[in-house]
């Protein structure tokens, strides 16, 4: 895959990072709290990177997170920040939420 950064700084404890992916006609965006990048989770026997190459490492405004992830046709969220921004503005139901490794997570798809 391959993407461009969104936003405007390095990301930190509190805020949300996004990466924004095209593919095959496909605009993919990943956003997660951002101190979960580049740590590991634990999915039974296998161990998971959340990586900045596919969330990102910028940190977003919640009007860019919201702009993005209303133009995304595939959204990855991770993270309760994440997902309760989404949820806020109206884009998850509370039963579109799962876990990932005890982490709030959540996708949306947007069909034509």
């Amino acid at each position: 895959m391959n993407g461009k950064d969104a936003g405007t700084s390095d990301g930190a404890e509190g805020q949300v990072v996004l990466r924004v992916h095209r593919v095959r006609g496909e605009v993919v965006v990943a956003a997660c709290d951002a101190e979960l990048v580049e740590t590991d989770v634990r999915l039974g026997q296998r161990s998971i990177r959340i990586s900045a190459s596919f969330y990102g490492s910028i940190a977003v405004t919640r009007e860019e997170f919201l702009r993005h992830v209303s133009n995304g046709t595939i959204v990855n969220l991770l993270g309760q920040r994440t997902v309760t921004w989404a949820q806020d503005a109206g884009l998850l139901a509370p039963d579109g939420i799962g876990e990932l490794a005890g982490i709030p997570h959540a996708e949306i798809f947007q069909v034509p």
